[in-house]
């Protein structure tokens, strides 16, 4: 029986799928170990070194965009909101977000990096930001090798620490999750958890993180394979829900699952197209706009045949 490798990082929406030795009578399952899962997306962008792989959604979106023969299934296995990922210099005299128009920016990695998109989204749909007149050095390169920066944007900051970028006034702000805090560094927005899930309520935009891609010529292989991994990341999901204490001492990840549930009022996992379209179809126009894609993609075109109508 054929065996396929799939990286994921041990999330609890994983827990009960990696207790799975197959995925149907066809196919076995491999769950290799992925502390760093952007190192095994990034092999599998560049060398389709595995069957199936977490993926983030953005790196995902420039991998199509330039050809690469993977397709994805319609569910989230991380998500959050990204207020909280833009910071600014309070010395640098920003009376409010469209002073950065003429700035530099720093972008914690590269510039397809998926919450750093997400955070220039909030920059520019909910503050009125003109993203091309901020310049943006990103500090790290893409996942997918073939992608070129846009002409406002460059790879000088290349392996830089932001506490020197910002010591050196070379940015007045970064976007992304901060390796550190860099003292006299804030968040733009006040209370931004509340910000994220105010805009969720008036938008409808739930932002996707990581999401799950499979390689093409295996969807040709195994006509099946699509709907039942889906079917069995679903079951694992709600397993995952059910598990939760919400009366007890929670992890980490736990009170951020619950912290979400309750932000958003509803299920903090939603799997399928229809309940998260308005997060994708912000995010493939946003990716257009942000010069990650030559062209909008049509939200179908980005999910497996036979996934479509799947909801859980």
């Amino acid at each position: 029986m054929p065996k396929l490798v799939m990286p994921t990082r041990s999330y609890g929406l994983m827990r009960e799928m990696k207790t799975r030795t197959s995925i149907n009578d066809d196919l076995e399952l491999e769950f290799p170990e992925a502390e760093n899962i952007l190192v095994w997306a990034r092999k599998m962008v560049r060398e389709r070194a595995y069957d199936i792989c977490e993926m983030p959604f953005t790196t995902y979106l420039a991998a199509k965009a330039v050809g690469i023969k993977i397709t994805a299934i319609p569910l989230f296995i991380t998500r959050n909101f990204h207020h909280q990922a833009i910071h600014v210099d309070t010395t640098a005299g920003l009376s409010n977000p469209q002073d950065l128009e003429g700035k530099t920016a720093g972008i914690v990695r590269g510039y397809t990096v998926t919450t750093g998109v997400w955070a220039r989204h909030v920059l520019s749909s909910e503050y009125g930001v003109d993203l091309s007149k901020v310049h943006w050095t990103c500090t790290d390169d893409e996942h997918v090798a073939e992608y070129k920066l846009p002409a406002f944007a460059d790879y000088d900051s290349m392996g830089r620490d932001f506490k020197d970028l910002f010591g050196n006034r070379e940015i007045v702000a970064a976007f992304g999750t901060l390796p550190e805090k860099v003292i006299g560094v804030e968040p733009l927005i006040g209370d931004p958890k509340a910000a994220g899930f105010a805009s969720y309520h008036k938008t409808g935009v739930y932002p996707v993180n990581h999401g799950i891609v499979i390689r093409d010529e295996l969807l040709d292989q195994y006509p099946d394979l699509a709907v039942d991994l889906f079917g069995a990341l679903k079951s694992s999901k709600d397993a995952y829900l059910a598990s939760i204490n919400r009366e007890g001492n929670l992890s980490k990840e736990d009170s951020l699952t619950v912290e979400l549930e309750n932000g958003v009022k509803g299920d903090p996992f939603p799997y399928g197209i229809e309940p998260n379209r308005p997060a994708l179809e912000a995010l493939t126009q946003t990716a257009f706009d942000q010069l990650i894609t030559p062209r909008k993609f049509n939200v179908e075109e980005l999910f497996a045949d036979g996934t479509h109508d799947l909801v859980g």
